[in-house]
């Protein structure tokens, strides 16, 4: 008795165990994959933190933040199913025993503050995604330990369409993702936030205190230089930097700060508080941006001089890279510069398109969709893209469920049609072997 009530009860507790990292594994790999470059990005944070970011090909922190995502999705996937279940509790195991000890030794050392395992989904410090991890190496370890109790909700008949399906789906997500943009923007510049809101601390509150540093150069000496004491023209731009002089409230946006390239004045305010639309080419890094799509880009700074429409080209890059780009583009829009990390922040995309109104951002284009003259055909306050709202959040839920959920319950529904077919014709055929 006590022997079956000991059985059962581990067969709960490891397919508790299984849930458990089947959502977490799930929806770690689904972000990821949502936001390739933003995983990206905290590869490459990491890879600086450790020095070892010169040594690491360029292509590197993209190419493992695609697989990553893939490895994670997929696995949690295979977990809920029950599929597969040798080899994917031993990897899960794998990862958490890895990732477990590193993540301790991350949160003592702290070279970052925000593991990132999450994307911008979820923000956890490095202590949280330590005892994240702790809990979820236990469930790994009794799944590996028990993995014959989970109990599978296919039978092998199907489970390779699954475990297929589930490597298509997440593989197209992400490349989709990478080249227009992420399905889900948990970033505080998304379509319909008011950047001038998220800037806003409250009454009574310690701000943290910010300061930026231009790092800019003349007779071949580089110094670095304040908004109070910015040079005249005849200093060369450089680099900036953004850094934290007093700790304090953080706003969801803080390091939003415009600077006019030509002279160096703060067009921040201007450009928030304009009631008129305002075109943004954000392009972090100029001589790594995508330069085919100029005539297009150029095209559209035209429809803006039209139609009263500003528009500015912000970057973090040098004057020699501005001055290339607009040589070998024949841009004539104005250049503003911004912390790198911000313009990131921004759109993930280099060059990307926003628009704004009024502080708030109507529309976001990737460089792979801006919009064309079949689209712009008159003013702004008369097309569907300068309206906010076209597809909810709920509305992309529903949608990213359906083209994964969908076919997977048909998949399950016709195994089990399939099965239950299977089981009335032998036991038929039994019956009959029985009479004859």
């Amino acid at each position: 008795m006590e022997s079956k009530r000991l059985h059962s009860i581990i067969g709960i507790w490891t397919n508790i165990c299984r849930f458990l990292l089947a959502v977490v594994f799930i929806f770690s790999g689904f972000v990821k994959a949502v936001d390739p470059l933003g995983t990206q990005y905290k590869i490459q944070d990491y890879l600086e933190a450790f020095g070892l970011a010169s040594l690491i090909p360029a292509f590197l922190p993209f190419l493992v933040s695609v697989l990553q995502a893939m490895v994670e999705f997929c696995l949690g996937g295979y977990l809920f199913f029950g599929i597969r279940r040798r080899i994917t509790t031993l990897s899960v195991l794998i990862i958490m025993s890895v990732m477990t000890p590193l993540t301790l030794w991350l949160a003592f050392s702290n070279p970052i503050s925000d593991c990132g395992c999450f994307g911008d989904a979820v923000t956890l410090t490095n202590w949280e995604t330590f005892g994240k991890n702790v809990v979820l190496l236990a469930a790994a370890v009794s799944i590996f330990k028990w993995g014959n109790r989970i109990t599978p909700l296919l039978t092998r008949r199907f489970d390779w369409l699954v475990a297929m399906y589930t490597f298509l789906y997440i593989t197209g997500m992400a490349l989709y993702c990478y080249r227009e943009l992420p399905v889900f923007d948990f970033r505080p510049y998304h379509i319909g936030a008011d950047i001038r809101r998220g800037m806003e601390i409250p009454e009574g509150v310690e701000p943290t205190v910010y300061e930026t540093r231009f790092v800019l150069q003349k007779d071949g000496k580089k110094k670095e230089f304040t908004l109070e004491d910015y040079p005249d023209s005849t200093w060369t731009f450089v680099d900036s930097r953004t850094i934290v002089k007093k700790q304090g409230y953080e706003p969801p946006i803080r390091d939003f700060s415009i600077i006019r390239q030509e002279d160096g004045e703060d067009m921040t305010e201007e450009i928030l508080n304009d009631d008129n639309y305002t075109f943004l080419l954000v392009a972090h890094q100029l001589r790594l941006a995508d330069d085919s799509t100029i005539d297009l880009i150029n095209e559209l700074y035209d429809y803006s001089v039209e139609y009263g429409y500003k528009f500015y080209c912000l970057t973090s890059s040098s004057d020699n890279d501005i001055e290339e780009w607009q040589e070998r583009t024949g841009a004539e829009y104005p250049f503003c510069l911004m912390d790198d990390i911000t313009l990131k922040t921004m759109i993930r995309s280099n060059p990307g398109l926003m628009l704004l109104k009024e502080g708030v951002v109507i529309n976001k284009w990737s460089v792979n969709n801006l919009p064309d003259e079949y689209v712009l055909t008159d003013r702004l306050d008369k097309l569907p893209l300068a309206q906010i709202g076209r597809r909810t959040f709920g509305h992309k839920v529903v949608m990213v469920l359906a083209w994964f959920v969908f076919p997977l319950l048909f998949f399950s529904m016709v195994d089990i049609i399939w099965e239950h077919s299977y089981r009335r014709k032998k036991l038929n055929f039994e019956k009959n072997k029985m009479i004859h």
